[in-house]
């Protein structure tokens, strides 16, 4: 369902499959969020994909222009989540699976090697292709599929004003290494003093990690 919505959409950043839970007879009710760089109306869109029917609809507030956030809950008739089956099957923990330029990206916790390889086989005879990225070893499993909505806690937790900075460092590449642009060109490009900028990505920077780690004592 992933790749069919990408294609209908055309100009689109990624979709994330969050959630997607099983009705009866071959229909699914699938949760997604969806960034395009153009604006699309979800309506008009699954009208061109057969088998699938617009449920529930909203906007993630984003500051940019040229990027438009969606969360939609979808009625799909197939017969099961494509890559969710493969993870499902052999018995691993889907943490994050989301299509970006035409890759798919999973996350997934395994419960041991032999488990972990058992999967990677079967995406590779399935798909024809595999690239394993990274391996982690944790005592505790990831958190299945978006079970803390993160996009909708952080957009809440952060200004406007933080997002605008936050969106507009990130599009300009100033978290790269290297970086591609500096504090001076972000607070031109957002008609803002050189110190507001530096300000807002510090508290900002601060309020993300206050969601991870909690308030400092």
């Amino acid at each position: 369902m992933l790749a069919k919505l990408c294609r209908a959409l055309g100009n689109i950043r990624s979709i994330e499959l969050d959630n997607a839970f099983y009705v009866e007879d071959g229909t699914w009710i699938e949760s997604l969020t969806v960034a395009s760089n153009d604006p699309f109306t979800p309506e008009r869109v699954l009208e061109e994909i057969s088998g699938v029917s617009l449920f529930y609809s909203s906007e993630v507030p984003t500051e940019s222009d040229d990027l438009e956030i969606r969360r939609l809950t979808i009625l799909a008739n197939e017969s099961y989540p494509f890559i969710l089956s493969l993870v499902l099957r052999q018995e691993a923990i889907p943490n994050r699976i989301v299509l970006q330029n035409g890759v798919f990206e999973v996350v997934v916790t395994a419960r041991d090697w032999d488990q972990f390889r058992s999967l990677a086989d079967e995406i590779q005879d399935t798909l024809g292709e595999f690239e394993l990225l990274s391996v982690t070893q944790n005592e505790e499993p990831g958190e299945p599929l978006d079970s803390g909505r993160l996009t909708e806690v952080l957009v809440s937790k952060l200004t406007d004003e933080q997002l605008a900075v936050l969106e507009t460092a990130y599009d300009n590449g100033y978290f790269d290494i290297p970086r591609e642009t500096s504090a001076t060109d972000l607070a031109a490009e957002l008609d803002i003093a050189q110190s507001t900028v530096s300000e807002r990505l510090r508290t900002a920077e601060r309020t993300l990690l206050e969601l991870i780690y909690g308030p400092r004592n």
